[in-house]
């Protein structure tokens, strides 16, 4: 069976594939050379005749796509190199895992290789994601690239395109994407390090941990900007109460922290590393690159970061066990609004996490909404429950995990009230972890006169898309960086959607979104956690092309609760109905 990673991709209409035939002629290395010198100085339209196929000496090429201006969007070529001239051993590419790891390898080699080059591939940083730009099938190799075709003003530059496509672009398949002249070791240790991660994140719910920290693990970041390990950072140490033991399949055996299910709090002092460990978990969910520093930080893949997001629309959801009793008398069990504070916004986004299948929750306070999280004692004593619609998130943290089987991992530094729910405190101290339970649990014995103001927390009310929400006209698709989507005539906000990483996640969501329409999971009959599951069981059985088989542009498989963040931010969305 073949094993993908990556897949098709491009905007609609004149970007599909099949555009303008292929011009008579040789269709080879040197007919592509005579294309070239033959056109010129000629204007730049006559670049339409490169369409098609080309067969070179160690690898076929196919342009998709070509600009119809030196202003346009970047051409697009695809690249396939057969297994008998690629050569990369079956070991190296037998399980989705390692083909997703060899791809994600020869993406970043072929990026080296085009640094000065108008030939340019979607390679990515510190995360190995499901791309479309590389895909490993049976043993051949597919590269899927965008070239800016040069010109002068509008007239072909032939000589500089020669260079590119047929100097340039050879060269990088035989030095970047053949096995006989990889090295060898450090692609060795690429795959393996994948499947290292992959399989400790597969051992979590057995080993009941929601996430895991190797010691030696480097967390803090160079910048804000900078995703790269800090080079003088301190190295991860699991304070020995919570270390664990786990039998990887090639490093063999690690230590680290487990964090196990239930209600785990990170405290202590500003600066000290609490938001540090959290944003690592945060990205637990990808596999990382080696030398990263987090390649065995890792968090299950339900794992969902929640916060509060002023201003979001939120449509239909059932915000009843954060929200009652409103003033203006609003149902808060079918909730809408195109304008949520930032109580209801994290009401609504924890809501829509758990109904989207998330069995973990990060919270760090400070992108929390103060009033959802506390209410304490004195506050209470001034302002009655009777006069308060808001069930503060203390009160649901502990029936959310046994009532719902859902997880926290929360950062606090400012409410000593989370100790009475936390099954585990963890403090972080100059990054240094300490596990001080049992200080938190004497302290937690005195009683501070605070009343809990809930005692469950009711079963969801999954909702129903009508499917008239979403274009499937052709809608433009367009990534604005991680934080918006431009989906036909909509711009989705996705800031507060802080586990993306990369513009081609954006890209892959609105396609995602698109398909889910147009091959009838989102039928007006299926509730959105089924569409999710249809959705993800595409992805399993056809990789990339279950996201679009046709975009000949960069995109990367998006996971499901981005995707259900994305739907449930478009404003035009419309919910028909619930179902049990």
């Amino acid at each position: 069976m073949a094993q993908r990673t990556g897949g098709p991709g491009g905007p609609r209409g004149d970007r599909r594939r099949g555009g303008p035939r292929p011009s008579a002629g040789r269709r080879d290395e040197q007919g592509l050379r005579q294309e070239l010198r033959g056109m010129h100085g000629a204007s730049y339209g006559r670049y339409k005749a490169l369409s098609g196929r080309w067969s070179f000496p160690e690898f076929t090429l196919e342009v998709q796509r070509v600009q119809p201006d030196p202003y346009a969007p970047a051409s697009r070529c695809e690249v396939r190199v057969d297994p008998d001239v690629a050569g990369f051993p079956a070991a190296l590419w037998s399980t989705p895992v390692r083909a997703r790891a060899l791809a994600g390898f020869l993406l970043r080699a072929a990026h080296r290789r085009l640094r000065d080059s108008r030939l340019r591939v979607d390679a990515g940083r510190q995360q190995v994601l499901d791309r479309s730009a590389c895909q490993i099938v049976d043993g051949t190799v597919v590269l899927r690239l965008g070239i800016d075709l040069p010109g002068r003003g509008r007239t072909i530059d032939g000589r500089q395109a020669e260079r590119a496509l047929c100097d340039e672009l050879p060269e990088v398949v035989s030095e970047a994407l053949r096995h006989a002249t990889a090295d060898r070791d450090r692609l060795r240790e690429f795959v393996e390090s994948v499947e290292d991660t992959d399989a400790l994140r597969r051992m979590l719910p057995g080993l009941g941990l929601v996430a895991f920290v190797a010691d030696g693990a480097m967390l803090p970041r160079r910048s804000g900007v900078d995703d790269r390990p800090l080079a003088d950072g301190v190295p991860f140490c699991s304070p020995e109460s919570m270390r664990v033991e786990v039998e990887l399949p090639n490093r063999g055996r690690v230590t680290g922290m487990g964090v196990p299910e239930g209600i785990t709090l990170i405290v202590g002092g500003g600066f000290h590393g609490k938001s540090t460990l959290l944003r690592a978990l945060e990205y637990g969910i990808y596999d990382h690159v080696p030398g990263d520093g987090r390649e065995l930080v890792v968090c299950r893949d339900d794992t969902v970061k929640v916060r509060a997001e002023d201003g979001r629309r939120v449509h239909r959801v059932d915000v009843s066990p954060f929200v009652s009793h409103l003033p203006t008398g609003s149902d808060t069990a079918d909730f809408s609004t195109d304008n949520a504070s930032g109580s209801t916004s994290q009401a609504a986004a924890i809501v829509e996490a758990v109904e989207a299948g998330a069995k973990v929750l990060l919270v760090d306070e400070d992108t929390a909404a103060t009033n959802l999280m506390i209410r304490d004692a004195r506050m209470q004593a001034l302002v009655a429950k009777e006069a308060e619609p808001l069930t503060p998130f203390v009160d649901l943290i502990r029936p959310l995990h046994t009532q719902r089987g859902v997880s926290t991992v929360l950062v606090m530094g400012g409410s000593g009230d989370y100790m009475d729910v936390a099954d585990q405190v963890l403090m972080m101290d100059s990054y240094r972890a300490r596990d001080v339970t049992a200080q938190a649990r004497e302290l937690a014995a005195n009683p501070t006169g605070r009343n809990t103001e809930a005692d469950g927390f009711p079963p969801i009310r999954h909702r129903v898309v009508d499917p008239r929400s979403i274009s499937t006209d052709r809608p433009k698709v367009r990534a604005r960086g991680v934080d918006a989507l431009t989906l036909g005539e909509s711009t989705v906000e996705l800031r507060a959607v802080e586990q993306l990483v990369d513009p081609s996640q954006v890209t892959g969501i609105g396609l995602a979104l698109v398909t889910c329409v147009r091959r009838g999971l989102v039928d007006g009959s299926r509730t959105v956690a089924e569409v999710l599951d249809e959705f993800a069981a595409e992805v399993d059985k056809r990789g990339v092309a279950a996201v679009d088989d046709r975009y000949v542009g960069d995109f990367a498989v998006p996971r499901r609760f981005e995707l259900a963040a994305a739907l449930n931010r478009l404003r035009v969305l419309k919910v028909s109905g619930f179902r049990a």
